[in-house]
């Protein structure tokens, strides 16, 4: 066998073996979406139940939007399937095939899409949703902010009035320690599991759970900040 039959040989089992894995990959990935999602904006604050099935359609496969969705999200009225495109995209499609919004997954179970003019959306588990939701309403209230050593240092309260798109308001109470007040968080989240406090001036601080069911902000330092509900 010369040598460029060699090559040749060589150049297309590679791109067999290749086409072989990016099916698994889609394959696997359609299995993964069949159930229950929530179709959202990003701070939650319209949302949408899809539920996806595995049953072929033209064009694509099943899906099945709840009634509120069209009034939540009007643009979702045009969907009517769902596909896989390419390895990684997840398509809601409209009868012709065209895309309304495609998906792609930023972590296990959460896919984000972009519709121009309009905003980022996330679909993701409905149960992991939900939890998140009650996790979210969990936090709304007063919290104190303390030292280390257990020395309160600053009152606060989250609420779930919406600052923008994607945050909500947050209020200092009176009588904060000098660099608290100087911060001066105006708006929160709850993003990944952390608390996100930013400041009008862009200024972000960011605190995590820790075994103790406190909130402690990250990177951790010598003299560490702790959120306590209150």
């Amino acid at each position: 066998m010369s040598v460029l039959r060699v090559i040749a040989f060589a150049v297309v089992a590679h791109l067999a073996s290749l086409c072989s894995a990016h099916a698994q990959d889609a394959k696997a990935l359609k299995k993964e979406m069949i159930g229950q999602w929530e179709l959202s904006t990003t701070e939650r604050s319209k949302t949408c139940v899809v539920t996806i099935k595995g049953d072929p359609v033209a064009q694509g496969f099943k899906l099945e939007l709840e009634p509120a969705c069209k009034t939540a999200l009007p643009f979702t009225k045009d969907i009517v399937a769902w596909s896989i495109k390419g390895l990684d995209i997840v398509r809601l499609q409209d009868a012709s095939g065209e895309s309304v919004i495609d998906f792609t997954e930023v972590e296990a179970g959460i896919f984000e899409g972009l519709r121009q003019g309009e905003g980022v959306y996330i679909l993701q588990d409905l149960a992991a949703a939900r939890s998140m939701a009650k996790s979210m309403d969990q936090m709304i209230g007063d919290w104190a902010m303390v030292r280390g050593d257990g020395q309160p240092i600053c009152g606060l309260t989250l609420t779930n009035t919406e600052a923008d798109q994607d945050n909500f308001q947050v209020f200092l109470k009176p009588k904060c320690d000098a660099a608290i007040a100087q911060f001066n968080p105006t708006q929160w989240r709850l993003d990944r599991g952390q608390i996100i406090l930013m400041s009008k001036s862009g200024e972000v601080w960011q605190f995590e759970a820790d075994d103790n069911a406190q909130w402690r902000r990250v990177p951790d330092t010598a003299d560490p900040l702790i959120m306590l509900r209150q």
